[in-house]
């Protein structure tokens, strides 16, 4: 009996020793609170202890996932992912009755209002995101408290206001996300403490004043966005000493010029965006000396001078972006490295031949608006543009009074009878060409870098399009990461009227938090912008739905220009990677005299009303003398119109 005993005994003691202790009470009723206010309990079901280390939200790949740390006597939730759930509704309290947790990813849901004060209560906190939802208000000071943050992401949300100075106490952060979350003001000096910092994405917001030069003391920068501010140059010579930078994109910059001499030892850049900021100057020879450099895009500037000899020497270079620019001399004779996928010299005073290999295979070349010698192009309609935009030499192509263009499509003829073109030829990085008919062209530059789905330059969808009868017309449009030029040629010189088709069809318009991109971008005719920051969905009232623009052109030479420029505004990566910059579903032009698309659809409307009154009013006299003689003897195209601008825009 004796030994019995002790086995017994034994059993308990081994049991309390292979127990795994409870979770702390006052943690489990708060999170029950948040599961029945998320409903979520069909993905969590709390029946068992939430610290459970055989539970099904345990392992580290699970979504929604709970982890916890435990000693002998209690355990605390140190983790929570709740991870593009579309979880909604305001931030509950509850969430800071989770004291230990250091470990919180509520991104890519739906939750709104502000981010309370109490998450200074987080004290232990060192990975935050709140990125992807639609938090108001302004960014609370008190984040300044959680001064073990290793990573904090708010991008993409709604805020108002200034960076809180407070950020400048996280001294332990190396990650920072805030780009899209509606920022204004200047950048906070104190960022300069967080030494530490690796990575900044701080794109599409609206800060003011100068490139802060403080950004140069942070010399463990290996990422840095700055596109789409209200930031003014110059670029500052501090950032020379970010020599372990990778990706560096600095764009759209308000005013101020600046030069390339900041540029110092940056042998490990892969990615170098400076497009669209006032930058002047020659080219450096030393920029092949970066051997990691992968994509150099520096379009949409006032750079002079020749193109280095030394830019045949690019070690890894795929994608070479000039665009835009003073540039002017012969193209240097092997600048096509044998990486190179895409070369864009477009609109420079750049003359001369083009390089032997220029027609290798992948290779995609746009050298519209320049002066190189298009004979030995291949293809005879490129050089017919080539020729047309150069001085405006368009004696080979048949005057014209019109063009129409379905963007990314096939050929088809609308219900008002129009003839769209065919434009579903795949774009490359660098491409152009010109319609069947040669009275219209296309020219695109600019690459996804990060799209998921490779390169594309042409959006699809098999959704039923609203507000038109033409829904076909909208199911594919053209799209661009920067820039997507189409030309009128051998136009007769007048005014136009210029009718521009868009469907948003790649962002969406739910509940989900797929439903919070805005595509953004800029519209210039004939190089005068006409509409700025132009939002396709929220002008259309939904996604999905057509949308007519209206606009005047006056041609003096022959050429019509119509340019769709994205410039660094909007989300980059809703619903995923690389949704933003241009789309165009299709193009009407028709000379100011001849009846334009809409208004033949009032006079084709006007027409069936008019026969349809007429046959009734027939069938009502024949009906009437046949009642009398018995007597006698015994019973559309809709479009959505938007008005054009009283005035254009400045650039």
């Amino acid at each position: 009996m004796g030994i019995l005993s002790f086995s017994l005994v034994v059993v308990c003691i081994i049991k309390m020793v292979v127990a795994q202790p409870a979770t702390d009470p006052n943690e489990v009723a708060a999170l029950k609170k948040l599961v029945d206010y998320w409903n979520l309990n069909d993905k969590l079901n709390l029946t068992i202890d939430p610290c459970n280390k055989d539970a099904t939200w345990a392992p580290e790949n699970e979504n929604p996932r709970i982890a916890c740390e435990c000693s002998s006597t209690v355990c605390h939730i140190n983790h929570l992912k709740i991870y593009a759930l579309d979880i909604s509704g305001v931030i509950p309290r509850e969430l800071f009755e989770l004291k230990e947790l250091m470990d919180l990813n509520l991104g890519q849901n739906v939750l709104s209002g502000p981010i309370p004060p109490e998450i200074r209560q987080l004290s232990k906190m060192q990975y935050l995101s709140f990125g992807i939802n639609n938090l108001t208000g302004p960014v609370p000071h008190e984040l300044g408290s959680l001064t073990k943050l290793v990573s904090l992401s708010i991008s993409s949300n709604n805020f108002n206001g200034h960076l809180p100075t407070e950020i400048g106490e996280l001294k332990s952060l190396e990650q920072l996300y805030i780009d899209s979350s509606g920022l204004s003001g200047p950048i906070p000096e104190e960022l300069s403490n967080l030494k530490l910092l690796h990575t900044i994405w701080a794109s599409d917001n609206s800060f003011s004043g100068k490139l802060p030069e403080f950004l140069g003391t942070l010399t463990n920068l290996k990422t840095l966005r700055l596109q789409g501010t209200n930031l003014e140059g110059p670029i500052p010579l501090t950032y020379g000493a970010l020599t372990k930078l990778e990706d560096l994109r600095i764009g759209d910059l308000s005013e101020g010029e600046s030069s390339l001499d900041f540029l110092g030892n940056y042998a490990s850049l892969s990615i170098l965006l400076l497009r669209n900021c006032h930058l002047v100057g020659e080219l450096p020879k030393q920029l092949s000396s970066f051997s990691n450099l992968k994509i150099l895009d520096l379009s949409f500037n006032k750079l002079t001078g020749q193109i280095p000899n030394s830019f045949q020497d690019f070690a890894s270079l795929q994608y070479l972006f000039l665009g835009n620019n003073n540039l002017k001399g012969e193209l240097p004779e092997s600048i096509i490295s044998p990486n190179l996928v895409a070369l864009d010299v477009s609109f420079n005073s750049i003359s001369g031949s083009l390089p032997l290999n220029f027609a290798k295979v992948g290779l995609k070349v746009n050298v519209v608006g320049t002066s190189i010698n298009s004979d030995n192009l291949y293809d005879e309609r490129a050089s017919t543009l080539l020729q047309c935009l150069d001085n405006t030499k368009c004696s080979n192509i048949a005057t014209s009074n019109s063009f129409s263009i379905k963007c990314g499509g096939m050929k088809q003829v609308s219900t008002s009878g129009i003839r769209f073109d065919d434009d579903s030829e795949e774009l490359g990085a660098a491409s152009y060409y010109a319609g069947s008919d040669n009275n219209w062209a296309v020219s695109s530059t600019g690459s996804f870098i990060s799209n998921p789905n490779g390169p594309q330059s042409i959006a699809q969808t098999d959704t039923q399009i609203s507000g038109t009868l033409d829904s076909e017309l909208y199911k594919t449009a053209r799209t661009s990461s920067s820039s997507l030029r189409y030309y009128g040629l051998g136009l007769k010189n007048g005014k136009y009227a210029i009718e521009l088709h868009f469907a948003e069809i790649q962002m969406e318009d739910t509940r989900s938090w797929k439903g919070l991109g805005k595509r953004l971008f800029d519209i210039y005719i004939q190089g005068e912008r006409v509409v700025q920051d132009f939002n396709i969905q929220n002008e259309a009232g939904a996604s999905k739905k057509a949308l007519v623009k209206k606009f005047e052109g006056n041609v003096t030479n022959k050429i019509l220009d119509i340019h769709f420029f994205w410039a660094g505004r909007g989300t980059c990566c809703i619903p995923v990677q690389s949704t933003y910059g241009p789309m165009v579903s299709a193009i009407h032009v028709s000379k100011g005299d001849e009846v334009s698309s809409s208004k033949s659809d009032k006079k084709r409307v006007g027409k069936v009303v008019g026969i349809a009154f007429g046959c009734a009013a027939g069938l009502l006299i024949i009906s009437s003398i046949f009642y009398l003689w018995w007597m006698k003897n015994s019973a559309a195209h809709q479009r959505i119109y938007t008005g054009s601008p009283t005035k254009a825009l400045t650039s």
